[in-house]
């Protein structure tokens, strides 16, 4: 039974003041538009269309949280980097993740998702940039490994652990494929820890959290 089975849509968060107060633990998934993040999220969950797969990338523009009971939840951040948008949807972009990433209490890790064949992008690094200072972990999906060979997915992903590296131990990565369903145990596993789940079971005791309607959680 996948890991998120039982996650259900929430609300939608447009301002950083309407974010959920009785969070104690999240984890927020981004990437970059077109990137398979939508699809990454409905394969994990088990679901065909829990989180939305728009045909016009960058049309998520707000925080949208999907409740796994017991104040677990799982935020599902805009899609960046999408040229079209206009400017102020951009900007509003920047206003709601960089503080939400840097300074969300309840927030245990974030999910990346890249496009294998076009990782680390100035717009990932920049995402990046943004959850650094925090201290929380980073997970990279490698996202449509079916796209490259064997071969080609182990060498993409070599090169781009070398580059974290860099950063310290703060970031991993793996590949991922929604087509294939591959990678879905190395990531559960990953999603478990931080949500304070047992793999495998949908429930567990709840995490500590003391609540609270403020940015810190």
């Amino acid at each position: 039974m996948p890991l998120l089975q039982h996650a259900v849509f929430h609300t939608t968060v447009a301002h950083l003041r309407d974010l959920p107060a009785d969070s104690c633990v999240e984890v927020a998934f981004a990437g970059r538009s077109n990137a398979g993040k939508s699809s990454a999220i409905n394969t994990l969950a088990g679901r065909v269309r829990l989180a939305f797969v728009s045909k016009t990338p960058g049309r998520t523009q707000h925080l949208n949280y999907f409740t796994l009971g017991q104040g677990r939840y799982l935020v599902d951040l805009p899609g960046y980097g999408y040229a079209k948008a206009p400017v102020e949807i951009r900007a509003q972009w920047e206003g709601l993740i960089a503080p939400y990433l840097q300074h969300r209490s309840s927030l245990a890790g974030l999910i990346l998702i890249m496009d294998v064949r076009h990782p680390l992008t100035e717009l990932d690094q920049r995402m990046i940039g943004w959850m650094l200072p925090s201290g929380r972990p980073i997970h990279i999906l490698l996202s449509k490994a079916d796209k490259l060979s064997r071969q080609e997915s182990i060498n993409t992903l070599r090169t781009v652990n070398k580059t974290l590296a860099e950063f310290g131990g703060q970031i991993s990565a793996q590949l991922f494929s929604s087509l294939k369903k591959t990678g879905i145990e190395e990531a559960e596993a990953v999603l478990g820890r931080w949500l304070q789940m047992d793999e495998g079971k949908t429930k567990k005791e709840p995490p500590e959290c003391s609540g609270g309607k403020s940015l810190r959680g």
